[in-house]
């Protein structure tokens, strides 16, 4: 397991589930390390029911698998279950941006500017753990104006499923410049309302993550 760096001070302290899943999204856990119930229970200073608690709901989210008489390990996805997932992915959020009202209110696109703002400050920073929820938070909000809840819904299930593939890009500096400039130009888009423009974008968003994950597997001869 490597060594994070202490997690961003915030309002809320966050909950162990969050916190153990940024460290899967950004590859302080690996795929198929174990989590021991003990373990992180030590490590986390909680008792060992909460450590259950939350390894149970990770595995919920589809982050962790668990075998009886074995325990858990973090989920390894396969080549073919990441690009079966972004294709579903794909059909999903490209449908939300086609579906938000543009131009875009100026409340959404403010609201969009003060979470991208957080977002280029964390990059700029080197804080990956603030990244990773400002990108979130982002995705949250401009997808949630698609005006259906429940499509909105089932793009944030899809996108849980699928943290673990981030490892290879969350930290990366390149990854995250391109990502803050796809997101401002999201934002050109919603103000501008080029819906071609902005279902675009919302496209090309999930290509560099899949890329390297599948890449990665292939390096090491398990795709």
């Amino acid at each position: 397991m490597t060594s994070p760096p202490a997690a961003s001070p915030a309002n809320e302290p966050p909950s162990l589930v969050d916190v153990l899943e940024e460290e899967i999204v950004l590859g302080y856990l690996l795929p198929r390390e174990r989590l021991v119930e003990e373990e992180v229970a030590v490590r986390f200073g909680v008792k060992r029911h909460v450590a259950r608690d939350a390894i149970l709901r990770l595995e919920r989210m589809g982050l962790v698998d668990r075998t009886p008489n074995k325990g858990a390990v973090v989920r390894m996805l396969t080549a073919r279950e990441v690009e079966q997932i972004y294709a579903v992915r794909e059909v999903l959020e490209t449908l939300a941006a086609a579906q938000i009202p543009l131009p875009a209110a100026p409340a959404l696109v403010e609201r969009l500017a003060a979470v991208q703002a957080r977002y280029a400050t964390a990059v700029d920073a080197g804080d990956p753990r603030a990244a990773f929820r400002a990108n979130i938070a982002f995705h949250d909000v401009l997808f949630g104006s698609c005006g259906n809840p429940h499509l909105a819904e089932a793009i944030r299930l899809f996108v849980q499923k699928v943290h673990g593939v981030r490892s290879n890009t969350a930290a990366d500096p390149a990854h995250l410049a391109r990502s803050r400039a796809e997101h401002e130009a999201m934002i050109t888009a919603l103000r501008d309302g080029d819906r071609a423009r902005l279902v675009q974008l919302c496209r090309d968003h999930l290509v560099p993550s899949l890329t390297a994950y599948v890449a990665g597997l292939k390096r090491r001869g398990l795709a």
